[in-house]
């Protein structure tokens, strides 16, 4: 689960019917989430004796209110996906299993289409943002942005929006060791 969300690209999951236990504890991992109107998400591991040990706690809390978290893990109930998406965990939903994948791919077409080294870096600093304060925030994005700031992927954008033709940007270089 940790690979999904320390991946350097946005994970998109797409989620049609029964998302349950490890279901959850992957989709907390994903950065974007849409779903089917009839799907749910159950922390099923209270309903069979056990706490949910792969990611769950650890990241819905920080995705959801505490206390919905509370609620669910403590009883084991359904998150229907309109109550998700009205939470801000589901991005978006859809009638049919068709729509759902069409919709995920269009949001990943979308992101694609952007600067890879933008978009990783742009990961990155919400996941960094997401476990520290304003002000250390503010440090670490004064300390990412010299090192990812690309003049020839502005140039491109520019040039690609005058013309109406997508950008076509490097791909992303490798990960340097220990990232």
């Amino acid at each position: 689960m940790g690979a999904l969300a320390d991946a350097r690209f946005p994970v998109i999951a797409a989620v049609q019917g029964g998302c349950i236990g490890g279901g959850v504890d992957l989709v907390t991992a994903c950065c974007l989430r849409y779903s089917t109107r009839d799907a749910y998400f159950v922390i099923q591991e209270i309903n069979i004796g056990m706490m949910s040990d792969v990611g769950t706690f650890n990241r819905l809390p920080k995705q959801i209110p505490e206390a919905v978290v509370r609620e669910l893990g403590y009883t084991g109930e359904k998150l229907l996906a309109e109550r998700a998406e009205r939470l801000g965990f589901v991005n978006g939903l859809y009638d049919t299993h068709e729509a759902l994948v069409a919709g995920a791919l269009e949001t990943a077409r979308k992101i694609a289409s952007k600067a890879p080294l933008a978009v990783a870096a742009t990961k990155r600093m919400i996941s960094y943002s997401r476990d520290h304060s304003v002000a250390e925030s503010f440090a670490y994005l004064n300390a990412l942005q010299p090192g990812i700031f690309s003049v020839d992927d502005i140039r491109r954008t520019l040039a690609s929006a005058k013309s109406g033709k997508p950008a076509e940007f490097e791909d992303l270089p490798p990960a340097a060791a220990g990232t």
